[in-house]
């Protein structure tokens, strides 16, 4: 204990030393913008491998009802291609109108597969982060979905890795319609069950029902029109009186999120530049 103490007080300034640097970096990289987002892409490349080896791990083990899921949706996909087919024999569709089609609502755009690394679901702002970064052809603002439906938009890119900011964000704002309706309004999370979200502004004068889906408006660059988002489940007026709040039991479940796509779509930078001339455009001239 003797010799402890007298190492202690022998070396102590190299102790604060340490001590000192340590609140420094702190405070830099806490309290500046720039900084905190170069430690902040540059630490996502790093623990990226090791949350990427991690999850294959993870992966493994939870194959068993991954199978289980696949077997379900497999036997639902037979069921539908059987009754398509009856449809089809019974109106007598040319045979050309039979060839494979694209989902609808995917023309024209790349779907990049990735494999979600890290996933939060317990706090207001959850991240997740994917194995594919701009080496892939991942750019920020793209959409990520699942087979399920939406999952969020990328909001950090490294050369191999990607930081999305899913639906259970509290800064996640993404344009969603009723499907079959056209009326449309935004999606939100307000924290608590990852099962559950709002869309907000839909007008008083619309007419739906509970459970029927909702799905992205494709009024932005980010996702096309048509990817499900998930079902009404109540609807409530907002604060104002003025419109509608639903809450939605969202189609994806983030608590067993292991694969998704990330949507490449190759005309969004012209549509921006579009947009920005047009607003340049009508801009008061100094």
């Amino acid at each position: 204990m003797h010799n402890l103490t007298e190492f202690l007080a022998k070396h102590h300034h190299w102790f604060l030393f340490v001590v000192l640097e340590v609140v420094s970096l702190v405070l830099l990289f806490r309290f500046n913008n720039y900084q905190g987002s170069v430690w902040f892409t540059s630490a996502n490349e790093v623990t990226g491998t090791v949350l990427a080896t991690s999850s294959k791990v993870e992966s493994f083990f939870s194959l068993g009802k991954v199978n289980e899921d696949l077997t379900r949706r497999n036997m639902y996909l037979e069921h539908q291609v059987r009754v398509l087919s009856e449809q089809l024999r019974d109106k007598q569709v040319a045979a050309d109108s039979t060839r494979k089609q694209t989902p609808a609502g995917l023309d024209g755009f790349r779907l990049i597969p990735a494999k979600v690394v890290d996933n939060s679901l317990s706090k207001t702002d959850n991240f997740i982060t994917i194995d594919k970064g701009s080496a892939d052809g991942i750019r920020k603002d793209m959409g990520v979905a699942c087979g399920n439906g939406v999952v969020g938009i990328v909001y950090l890119v490294s050369r191999h890795f990607s930081v999305v900011i899913p639906v259970l964000n509290s800064k996640s704002n993404i344009s969603c319609a009723i499907a079959g309706r056209g009326y449309f309004g935004y999606l939100h999370w307000q924290g608590g069950s990852s099962a559950l979200a709002y869309v907000d502004g839909i007008p008083r004068h619309a007419h739906f029902k509970l459970h029927e889906k909702v799905v992205t408006s494709g009024y932005s660059s980010v996702f096309p029109p048509g990817v499900l988002v998930g079902e009404i489940l109540h609807v409530f007026n907002s604060t104002d009186g003025l419109s509608y709040r639903l809450q939605i039991k969202l189609s994806t479940d983030f608590s067993r999120l292991r694969d998704v796509c990330v949507i490449d779509d190759p005309i969004a930078e012209e549509r921006l530049q579009v947009n920005q001339a047009a607003l340049d455009s009508i801009k008061p001239k100094q």
